[in-house]
Order: structure tokens, then sequence, then C-alpha cells
């Protein structure tokens, strides 16, 4: 495996009927750094973050974990070679303590001796004292920290993260940051799609820009912030969401 990157995505294509959803998408994520997936709504992002995960099938390309494919692995398998991921709606188990949704996590990874884990990571994240408190009685800050500690309890070596600042308050939004950092700092390569421009500019090592289902840039977040095709793209939906 030296030499791989811990992600390589291989012209990946989705058609969802007449709808060319993703066209020959490629890039990689390297362990120890942030890539961010920036594009305009129904740019393909969250397409693709399920092509990688196999929720969706592929019409053509590739995914490779450490050089291995994915393809045909189902949704547990992935899980299980150390590929974890939040999403756009959160999902935890809201009838559920904090408590219960992180043994749920051990378990359905076979882990054992999780409880110290599962105690550091309360502590980190600032709700320890809420481990009793049920799913459904959380803000939606406190929810989506739940649903990364539930991922990170099981020491993915790969994280994929859809949209994890969306409706926290901005002292979660900062602890997010520093869970982020802390994740790259221990070795783990972590893909994530955000719209807030400045978050994605400050944390990520690299940036990927899709439109139209397309990648239409790739580079250090320098680099993309002068490019005129992002900068249009993202302008240009920016405009059509004020009319």
């Amino acid at each position: 495996m030296s030499g791989e990157p811990r992600l390589a995505v291989r012209g990946l294509t989705k058609r969802f009927g007449g709808l060319l959803a993703v066209n020959q998408c490629s890039f990689e994520v390297e362990a120890g750094s942030v890539v961010g997936l920036i594009g305009p709504n129904g740019s393909g992002k969250s397409t693709v973050f399920n092509l990688i995960t196999n929720l969706l099938r592929a019409d053509a390309g590739s995914v490779l974990h450490d050089g291995t494919p994915l393809g045909g692995l189902k949704l547990h398998e992935v899980a299980r070679r150390g590929i974890g991921r939040t999403f756009q709606e959160v999902k935890i188990f809201r009838e559920l303590s904090v408590w219960e949704n992180l043994g749920l996590a051990a378990l359905g990874r076979g882990l054992a001796d999780w409880q110290p884990r599962a105690r550091s990571l309360l502590a980190d994240f600032k709700f320890g004292h809420l481990e009793n408190e049920s799913g459904e009685n959380l803000s939606i800050g406190q929810q989506r920290l739940l649903e990364l500690s539930m991922q990170l309890l099981v020491q993915p070596d790969l994280l994929l993260l859809d949209e994890p600042l969306a409706g926290v308050h901005p002292v979660v939004r900062e602890t997010i940051a520093g869970i982020v950092r802390g994740q790259r700092s221990a070795g783990r390569a972590i893909l994530l799609i955000e719209h807030d421009m400045r978050f994605v500019m400050d944390l990520c090592d690299r940036v990927v820009v899709m439109d139209h289902g397309e990648k239409i840039a790739d580079g250090p977040p320098a680099q993309i912030r002068g490019d005129e095709k992002v900068i249009e793209a993202l302008l240009g939906a920016s405009r059509g969401a004020e009319h």
C-alpha cells in the first residue's frame, strides 16, 4: 500500500435517467490531509459521497481505498474497511440516549472495551454531561457532534463529512473545526462537503470544485480563490438564489 492515496476516485460517472449527475470525476485524498468538495447545490457533491460509500452504484469509474477497489462491497463492508461518514440529515437514534447511541456504534463494528474512548470523546466534544439525554432532545449542533463521535469511536482512517456545519451554533462550529484539525494531525484522511467558504479555505489542504456534475478545479485554497471558473460557478449560483 506504500505510496497509495488513502482515497482515489477515478472517473466516477452516475446517471439518473437522462440526467448526468456526475461525469468523469477524479481526485485523491491523502492520509493526514483535509480535502474540501465544494460547488453549487445540485453540482453532484453528495452523489459522489454516495458513490464512494456504495450507497449508489457508479455507471463508470472506480473508488479505491488504500489501493483496493471498493466496487461491489456492501455498505457495512465499506464501513468495516475503516471508512466513516456523516450525513446532511443527521443519522442518530433519536429515541435513544447519547450513551446508547455510542454503544450501538461500537456494537456495529464489534468493538470491545469502547467505554473509555467514548467518555474521552464526550469530554473532548464538551457534552459529556448529556450522555443520558435522548437524541431527540439535543440541539442540531449536539446531534452533529453525536453523529461525529459515533464515527470516531470506531477510529476510521477515512472520514467523509457531509455539511458538518449546517444549522449549528458558532461555538459548535469552532468545536468541529478543532476536531477536524485533531483528526488530520492523527493521520486520518478527511473529505468534507461544506458551504461555509471561510471554514473550507481556512481548514482544507486542497479543494475540489464541482459544477453540473463535473470537476472544474482541484488545488490548494489560494489557487481556488482566484480561479475564474470557480468564482463564476459559485457567484452564479448565489445570484440565481436571489431571484
